[in-house]
């Protein structure tokens, strides 16, 4: 497995629209297996490919607390079925957008279908914060950044901080 490198805004990739996946195979697998090391190292608790560069609509999360086992999670053309009219606010990060915290409003529940990581089609309900992370990370495979449901002044002010912190890295 690899640590990958990260991208931060304002890189023009964040902002493509990741491709489905044909199949789950051994390459995909080991794509999976250095996102999630890539996302232990950083550390975080959701990473979607296009954040590591590759335009493919595949996800990997663990939410484990610390001090419980690992618990990673892998979804591979996820789509929401259904979200709930009633919304609740969430103090969000971004790992390709490091240092950066604000409050995204999203659908409090959520209905998702996607291939796991050997390939078999789950359908699930999502609520708290697995709810949020995985429409956080489904909307980076819009090429969507939490920060676009922010002000224009605090997603350009946000933009500017990850600018500095690179500068002075």
């Amino acid at each position: 497995m690899a640590v990958l490198d990260i991208l931060t805004v304002p890189h023009p990739v964040l902002k493509q629209v990741s491709t489905p996946v044909e199949r789950v195979d051994d390459d995909l697998r080991r794509l999976m297996d250095d996102m999630l090391e890539t996302m232990y190292a950083a550390p975080g608790i959701g990473l979607a490919a296009i954040q590591v560069g590759v335009p493919k609509q595949v996800i990997v999360m663990d939410l484990a607390r610390q001090g419980e086992p690992p618990q990673p999670r892998y979804f591979v053309n996820p789509e929401i079925l259904w979200a709930s009219e009633e919304t609740a606010p969430y103090e969000e990060g971004c790992l390709s957008v490091p240092e950066v915290y604000d409050e995204v409003d999203r659908p409090a529940r959520v209905k998702l279908r996607y291939l796991d990581y050997h390939g078999q089609e789950v359908t699930e309900e999502a609520e708290g914060l697995f709810a949020v992370c995985i429409q956080h990370e489904m909307d980076h495979l819009k090429g969507v950044l939490f920060i676009d449901h922010l002000s224009r002044l605090k997603r350009d002010r946000a933009v500017a901080r990850v600018r500095k912190l690179a500068r002075t890295g």
